[in-house]
């Protein structure tokens, strides 16, 4: 499971996020809604904790602009506002949970689990490239109709490079989409993850690599 916390309030942020991972759940953060904007562009993520009074772009904005682009992911919305109305508000903007401050962090967990699995996935589309055949619904992958098994890091690897279209994606960039945002980039993780994918996937190899640049499909 893949989460981003939009919060302003930095130290609220982290905690969250450091709360979020203690219960295995991969956490990242956003402190304005421009962005959050950004980063849910680039990322799939399954639940967004979305507060709603942001710098930059507003929390609403955020959530009109996710639901008008057609996202998958689940918002949860957070305010200190607690009336009714303010909920009702919140909900109507397409924000699919609500959560007024200050709130018990179980409850937190709770509602981005339950949420989690009403993420529909269902609706992302099948990616076809190089005669692969990734299906993101149920996690299956062909190459020129031979089934392919992959672990979850190697079949998110492969997803993000064919979404890339053959654009060249930086060994940053696929560390944060597959990983997340702390990532330690010096590490030999996404190296011996590209090798074991390339592996799998066999002859004639599919992912290039450029030297100092990155990797593309």
């Amino acid at each position: 499971m893949r989460v981003l916390i939009v919060e302003d309030e930095e130290l609220m942020a982290d905690a969250i996020a450091r709360g979020l991972r203690l219960h295995a759940i991969a956490a990242d953060t956003a402190h304005d809604g421009r962005n959050a904007l950004e980063m849910t562009a680039y990322v799939d993520y399954d639940v967004v904790v979305l507060d709603r009074d942001l710098p930059e772009v507003h929390g609403d904005d955020v959530c009109r602009e996710l639901r008008s682009n057609g996202a998958a992911s689940r918002i949860l919305m957070l305010t200190a506002a607690g009336q009714v109305r303010d909920r009702v508000g919140g909900l109507s903007l397409g924000a699919d949970d609500y959560l007024v401050k200050p709130f018990a962090f179980a409850e937190l967990v709770a509602r981005v689990r339950t949420l989690a699995r009403r993420s529909p996935r269902a609706a992302r589309p099948v990616l076809e490239r190089a005669g692969i055949t990734l299906d993101p619904a149920r996690r299956s992958v062909h190459r020129d109709g031979r089934a392919i098994t992959l672990n979850r890091k190697e079949f998110d690897l492969l997803h993000a490079l064919m979404k890339a279209g053959g654009t060249l994606l930086t060994s940053a960039e696929l560390l944060r989409a597959v990983w997340d945002e702390y990532a330690d980039t010096g590490t030999s993780v996404l190296r011996v993850t590209i090798t074991s994918l390339r592996k799998k996937l066999g002859a004639p190899p599919v992912i290039e690599n450029l030297p100092g640049r990155g990797y593309r499909l």
